[in-house]
């Protein structure tokens, strides 16, 4: 149980180490100890993280009366929903490799023999799944869990109401006082945004691979459910730590597949693809935007979550959460059972004694009349996205798009110009140059398309971009545009009157213009110049692949 630990702390030769660790507390006693990472990602930066030292605290106690000794860290947060539509969330996505990178410097470090990851925010998450499989050390991950929705004149609100109240005081349709109530009302304490947005459905992926507890990612953040899924959590660590039972040990392919399964199933978040890949790579598992169509021909969409949807996840832990879904796909042979977990148990067995949802509720649907009779994240390719692009067809969209181009370089120009009325119907919006490398960070749209459905126009137009979107974004929206502008992709030969066809159907995004034209475009196209001058856009502008394979930096 000692793997890693006892070669920095046995042996009269470690004498240092041992005179530093006595002074952060360690006895005597604890050197004989396995030595377990408490990764926290708290800040008070944003409510999704502000109470896991809380959390974080409860999983220490847990692992010091569980035979461990328990070693506090901590790592970053970036907030999206406080730096959406600015320069600062260019750090977003390059957040999620910094933290997998720290929590890989300390645990490797510091001879750590297992650790528990907390985390809150969209990044984070994935980003301690990425460590777990990088370092291959026993480890769990607890979900910080999601916020209590908000009220405002007797209406459940979250932050996508905030952003899309800006569209309509644009609009005229709220005047300043109103946008101030709802600002002020929406986000009433801690917790992750609370939709099935990018935090609740990377929470849901996380459980369905097996690295978190039975129904870890469906609790309030302010629960006590939460903390007795902590110290539960600590308690699994220590018996992964007796078995030497690995992340890699529980993450596979059916299991990833899993993962994807339940995403589908839940309309969860676009950014799911992007971490999904990222995440099989670390793992050393071949998976392609291929697997995701594969798996989405055969799921239904069974949730009627936010932002496309009706519920809010806080709705959904109260009638019983995600296990009862995941048994009920399973029992369908929509998922695989035989998959192991962090409990030691399979898949199937963690499911035994969880009971159905209960009759009359209207959050989930059933496999034989479900929202979507297949999944939601559609695959498209053509001569604007060669090598795919992501769109979020819920089913209330339709299927098929064709419009006019109106293109912006940024997304603060085109924020500028939905808010000054400058949109009309049947516009396809295009925001190029947000990519991975042309961001860099390959920012989120959470601003523009929020504008658009507050501005009435959700129905009206369409918006693809080789950038990305917050998973509260909904409408006729196509993301992940690879190869992206910056480094020659098609999409940066796009003019502003050029038409454009998208179809779920054909599963095709074009434009409609002639191969020679095309071609010619292509030849004459100008270099676009990466804004990013130093630092850590700099580095990452450099080292990030393509949306198709993750954006990861390796």
């Amino acid at each position: 149980m000692r793997k890693y630990s006892s070669k920095l702390v046995d042996g009269k030769d470690r004498a240092p180490s041992r005179s530093m660790l006595r002074a952060v507390g360690f006895k005597d006693k604890d050197f004989k100890k396995p030595q377990i990472g408490i990764a926290s990602t708290w800040s008070m930066v944003t409510p999704c993280n502000m109470h896991i030292n809380e959390l974080a605290g409860v999983a220490t106690k847990a692992i010091d009366a569980n035979g461990g000794k328990a070693v506090n860290f901590n790592t970053i947060t970036i907030s999206d929903g406080i730096s959406m539509g600015s320069d600062g969330m260019r750090y977003s996505l390059i957040s999620r490799e910094i933290i997998a990178d720290s929590i890989e410097a300390v645990v490797a470090g510091e001879g750590l023999d297992g650790f528990i990851c907390f985390g809150g925010c969209d990044k984070n998450m994935p980003a301690c799944v990425m460590a777990m499989l990088r370092l291959d050390r026993p480890s769990v991950f607890v979900y910080g869990g999601t916020i209590l929705p908000g009220v405002h004149k007797n209406k459940k609100i979250d932050i996508v109401s905030v952003f899309e109240a800006v569209g309509k005081n644009a609009n005229g349709a709220i005047d300043d006082n109103e946008l101030y109530q709802i600002e002020k009302k929406a986000i009433p304490g801690p917790g992750s945004c609370g939709g099935m947005y990018t935090a609740n459905t990377m929470a849901c992926a996380i459980e369905a691979m097996g690295l978190s507890l039975t129904n870890s990612s469906a609790q309030t953040a302010v629960s006590k459910s939460k903390l007795t899924d902590t110290k539960e959590a600590s308690k699994a660590l220590m018996r992964c730590v007796a078995k030497d039972l690995k992340p890699r040990d529980i993450v596979t392919k059916k299991s990833i597949e899993n993962a994807i399964t339940i995403v589908m199933a839940l309309g969860g978040s676009t950014n799911a693809v992007l971490h999904l890949l990222a995440i099989a790579n670390e793992a050393n598992i071949k998976l392609s935007l291929k697997d995701f169509e594969r798996i989405g021909k055969k799921t239904p969409v069974l949730a009627d979550l936010k932002p496309s949807g009706t519920f809010s996840m806080a709705e959904l832990v109260r009638i019983g959460g995600v296990a009862p879904l995941m048994k009920t796909l399973i029992n369908a042979g929509l998922m695989h059972g035989d998959c192991m977990t962090v409990t030691g148990e399979t898949l199937k067995n963690n499911l035994k004694k969880i009971r159905p949802y209960p009759k009359g509720q209207k959050i989930i649907k059933t496999i034989k009349d479900p929202i979507k009779k297949d999944g939601h994240l559609i695959v498209l390719r053509g001569n604007i996205a060669p090598n795919g692009a992501i769109a979020k067809i819920s089913g209330k969209e339709g299927t098929q798009f064709t419009g006019k181009a109106k293109v912006y370089d940024s997304e603060e120009k085109c924020l500028k110009a939905i808010l000054a009325g400058k949109i009309s119907k049947g516009t396809v919006i295009v925001i190029k140059n947000e990519g991975p490398v042309g961001g860099p960070g390959m920012r989120e749209m959470l601003s523009p398309t929020s504008a658009i459905m507050g501005k009435g126009l959700g129905n009206d137009v369409a918006l693809i971009t080789d950038g990305r979107f917050s998973g509260g974004s909904h409408g006729f929206v196509v993301g992940h545009i690879s190869p992206e502008a910056a480094i020659g992709g098609p999409l940066h030969i796009v003019k502003n009157g050029d038409l454009i066809e998208i179809c779920a159907k054909k599963k095709e995004i074009n434009l409609l213009i002639s191969k020679k034209d095309m071609s010619a475009r292509m030849k004459s196209s100008k270099k676009v110049v990466i804004n990013a001058e130093s630092g850590v856009l700099k580095k990452y502008a450099k080292l990030v692949s393509q949306a198709d394979t993750g954006a990861t930096t390796h």
